[in-house]
């Protein structure tokens, strides 16, 4: 059994440079809950690592971010999956708490909750932050090219060059369940 952590936004859902303010505006990329299905199925543990600074800035409540998060859980467990954990940072960028990725905060409370290191983990995501986070509490890391995936790939060319990417996180989740990445 495995541990997969993704990011949120850009990962599983639609992400949105206004941010994603309610359960209406949380939208699954396509194919992203079954692929969480399918990791589930296949007897992976799946935990969710998201930075939610709408929450300081104002834009939606800690109520409205359990509303989105309860809407993916009943996506995901109507495909025939779990999400065993979901950790999120409601801290702004300049509030120096210890759980906003590129910290890896959020991680170290997901293996606190399932009782399972992060070593050997993967980190799925599509900011570099989100890679950084994970490299930092040892796991290994991939990127997606959704959400602000393409614009990291290009930003972080050269950091990236070893770095699994794949085009959406069904396509990882096929790559993973196959064995075609370690």
């Amino acid at each position: 059994m495995t541990l997969i952590i993704l990011d949120r936004d850009g990962v599983i859902n639609e992400d949105s440079d206004h941010y994603v303010k309610s359960p209406d505006e949380w939208i699954p990329i396509s194919g992203s809950i079954e692929a969480i299905a399918r990791l589930t199925q296949a007897g992976h543990w799946v935990a969710v690592a998201t930075n939610q600074s709408g929450i300081a800035r104002g834009y939606y409540s800690e109520a409205t971010l359990n509303a989105m998060h309860e809407k993916m859980a009943r996506l995901v467990i109507s495909a025939g999956g779990a999400i065993h954990f979901i950790a999120y940072c409601p801290h702004g960028p300049d509030d120096h708490c210890d759980c906003r990725k590129p910290k890896p905060g959020l991680l170290h409370q997901i293996e606190r909750a399932l009782k399972v290191s992060a070593q050997d983990a993967w980190m799925v995501g599509d900011s570099f932050r989100d890679l950084q986070a994970g490299q930092t509490a040892g796991a290994r890391v991939a990127l997606v090219k959704t959400g602000k995936g393409e614009r990291t790939l290009k930003a972080h060319a050269n950091e990236l060059m070893d770095t699994p990417t794949f085009s959406d996180l069904a396509h990882f989740v096929d790559c993973f369940i196959e064995g075609s990445i370690e």
